[in-house]
C-alpha cells in the first residue's frame, strides 16, 4: 500500500509539473487567441468545454498534435458531413492553427506537436520502408498512393504531405487509422518512415511510368486496353494490307 501510494503520488506530481511547464511555455495571448478561434469555429460541434456534442466528438485528451493535424490539413472545420473528413485548403494561418492547438492542449493535454529533429527526412529510409510495408502499406499502398476502405472511407495518398502531419497522424490515429504510440513505433522509427516517404516523393519510379502507383490492377488494365488494342489494330492493318 505504501509503495502504491508513493508511486501514485510521484506520478501525479510529475504529471502536474509537466503540464504546468507545457502550459507556461505558451504565452497567454496565444491561448486567448486560440480560445476565441475555438469559440467561433469549433465549439458548435465539439462543445464550449471540449466535451463534445451529437455533431462532434469530445476533444479531451486529443492534445495539440491532433488539432494541428486536423486543422492544419484543412480537414477541420468540416465542409459537410460525410464518411470521413477530407483534406482541403486550410482556412487558418499557421499562427492561428498553433494557437488553436495550444488552447486545446491547455484544457486537456495529449500528444504534443513533434520535435523538429524527427521531421528532417534524413534518417534511415531503408528501415522506414520496411516499417511502412509492415504497418501502413495494407491501407496506404506500398508507395503511399492511398487506397479504398469500407463504407465510402479511404486511406488518403501520402504524397506531398508535410512531415509533421505524417508524424501527428501516427500518434493520434485520425479517421480509421490506428494509433502508433511510442511502444509500437519509437520516435526514431516514425522519423525513418517519414524519411522513406520523403524519398518516394523526391525520386521517380525506376520502372518507368507509375500509373498512379496503384499496382497490378492499373497495370493489367493498361495492358488490356492499350496492349491488346494495339495487337488488334496491327492485325486488322496486316489483314487489310494482304487483301
Amino acid at each position: 500500500m505504501i509503495g502504491l501510494l508513493s508511486t501514485g503520488g510521484a506520478y501525479a506530481a510529475f504529471g502536474a509539473t509537466a503540464t504546468a511547464d507545457e502550459t507556461t511555455a505558451v504565452s497567454q495571448s496565444t491561448l486567448d487567441e486560440g480560445e476565441k478561434l475555438f469559440a467561433a469555429n469549433c465549439a458548435t460541434c465539439h462543445g464550449a468545454a471540449l466535451e463534445g456534442t451529437e455533431a462532434g466528438p469530445s476533444l479531451h485528451g486529443v492534445g495539440a498534435a491532433s488539432v494541428d493535424f486536423q486543422v492544419g490539413t484543412g480537414r477541420m472545420p468540416m465542409a459537410f458531413d460525410g464518411a470521413q473528413a477530407e483534406r482541403k485548403p486550410v482556412q487558418f494561418t499557421d499562427e492561428q492553427v498553433k494557437a488553436l492547438a495550444a488552447y486545446v492542449a491547455s484544457i486537456s493535454p495529449g500528444p504534443a506537436i513533434p520535435d523538429e529533429e524527427y521531421l528532417q527526412g534524413d534518417t534511415d529510409a531503408a528501415n522506414g520502408a520496411e516499417l511502412f510495408r509492415i504497418n501502413c502499406a495494407m491501407c496506404h499502398n506500398v508507395a503511399g498512393a492511398g487506397g479504398a476502405l469500407t463504407e465510402g472511407k479511404f486511406a488518403p495518398p501520402l504524397g506531398g504531405v508535410a512531415p509533421e502531419h505524417i508524424y501527428e497522424a501516427m500518434v493520434t490515429g485520425p479517421q480509421n487509422m490506428p494509433v502508433f504510440n511510442d511502444m509500437n513505433l519509437s520516435p526514431a522509427d516514425k522519423a525513418d518512415i517519414i524519411s522513406y516517404l520523403t524519398y518516394v516523393d523526391d525520386n521517380s519510379s525506376p520502372g518507368g511510368f507509375e500509373l498512379g502507383s496503384l499496382g497490378p490492377v492499373a497495370e493489367g488494365l493498361f495492358i488490356w486496353i492499350f496492349g491488346l488494342g494495339a495487337v488488334i489494330a496491327i492485325t486488322v492493318w496486316l489483314t487489310a494490307k494482304a487483301n
